[in-house]
């Protein structure tokens, strides 16, 4: 194995499981916004939709760059 595919391969991962653990936090704080207000329930979901979206380019850039680190 290429030691170019190796590292790709690492960068890909630690992308994922960096979202991984971006996404819970959003999620986790989110549900505590609506535990404490219920009644700000839909704002707090969009803007948790949101920043679900943006932390998920993350992993979705770093496949692309590993791609192009890798030809």
């Amino acid at each position: 194995m290429e030691l170019g595919a190796l590292a790709a391969a690492i960068a890909v991962g630690l992308a994922a499981l960096g979202a991984g653990i971006g996404n819970a936090i959003i999620v986790k704080s989110t549900i505590e916004g609506i535990a404490r207000q219920p009644e700000l329930r839909s704002s707090l979901q969009t803007v948790m939709f949101i920043g679900v979206a943006l932390v998920e380019a993350i992993p979705i850039i770093a496949v692309v760059i590993a791609f192009l680190s890798i030809f």
